[in-house]
């Protein structure tokens, strides 16, 4: 039987001189996630955006804002972004020193809790938080850039998880690389989230771009 995935745009990707127009685009594409990529610099190698931002695109749209925080010390900022109306927050967990703490910290603010790894980080160095996350977001790509090529290995890390899942009711996301033709082989490997950035932004019709990736079983 199909299933249908949830579809992430990324606004790294968008014109940030019409980027209130991108939003309006996202929501009549017939997706209600976008993706946020937030850098700082240091964990990767580029700059993006922060609460300011995310706190002045809130007000012109009803999309759930899928926050995902590529800095160091997430844990200084949470509040920030929950109070600039983040709906879910992800921190990598190599980015933290106590990451069961700073998960819980998330937690109870009552947003969406994500953890997300990069590329050559095993999926048993979050095995003992799986029970206390919503979201695992497996990078496929090196984070810091958008527009990279898709790391095949890291199909094996979404399998892993979808093999531990068992009564837990984490979502298992994907972001780098997405594309028409990428989206099948994690699609199969058993995801439920996609963020796409370049290729949705690239796409000349968006709707049927979000339709094909949504549920490419069809």
């Amino acid at each position: 039987m199909n299933r249908k995935i949830i579809i992430a745009p990324s606004i790294l990707s968008a014109d940030f001189l019409n980027i209130k127009e991108a939003l309006t685009d996202i929501e009549a594409s017939g997706t209600d996630w976008v993706h946020l990529d937030v850098m700082d610099g240091s964990f990767v190698p580029n700059i993006t955006f922060g609460p300011k931002f995310i706190k002045d695109i809130r007000c012109v749209n009803s999309l759930f804002f899928d926050a995902h925080l590529m800095i160091e010390h997430p844990e200084n900022y949470i509040s920030d972004f929950v109070n600039a109306g983040c709906n879910a927050i992800t921190i990598h967990a190599e980015a933290v020193r106590h990451l069961d703490s700073v998960l819980n910290k998330i937690k109870n603010t009552g947003v969406k809790t994500g953890v997300s790894i990069c590329p050559a980080t095993p999926v048993e160095s979050i095995i003992h938080i799986l029970d206390i996350v919503d979201i695992v977001l497996i990078m496929t790509v090196n984070p810091g850039f958008g527009g990279q090529s898709f790391i095949p290995y890291t199909t094996d890390k979404i399998r892993r998880l979808v093999a531990l899942r068992g009564d837990r009711h984490y979502l298992i996301s994907v972001d780098g690389g997405i594309n028409l033709k990428t989206i099948n082989d994690v699609y199969n490997a058993g995801i439920d989230v996609a963020v796409a950035g370049s290729a949705y932004f690239n796409a000349e019709n968006k709707a049927e771009f979000i339709k094909k990736m949504s549920n490419p079983g069809i």
